[in-house]
């Protein structure tokens, strides 16, 4: 975990979303915490993700999201180098096995 992201206010933050208890309840509270360009782009980055994931060229991945080499490189950097949030997430979602 990279320390400079903790604090009080991205526990409260972190706590708030384990609350949610469906769907709906996560499209309600994100609508209103993000601005609907923030919320497509984080939508983009885990479909990004789940893609090269799956082998996905860079320009299957641009064509199919619409994202860029930069967002594209940004994802993969943290899928293979960071800190396995996506990894975490692609697993229980059933997407990556192991």
């Amino acid at each position: 975990m990279n320390e400079k992201l903790k604090s009080k206010e991205s526990d409260y933050l972190f706590d708030a979303i384990l609350t949610l208890k469906s769907r709906e309840e996560c499209y309600s509270f994100f609508e209103d915490i993000c601005t609907v360009a923030e919320l497509k782009a984080m939508a983009q980055r885990i479909v990004v993700a789940k893609m090269l994931n799956e082998k996905h060229t860079y320009t299957d991945i641009s064509l199919k999201t619409g994202a860029s080499a930069a967002t594209i490189s940004r994802v993969a950097k943290s899928l293979y180098y960071g800190a396995e949030g996506y990894t975490t997430v692609l697993k229980r979602l059933g997407d990556i096995n192991g």
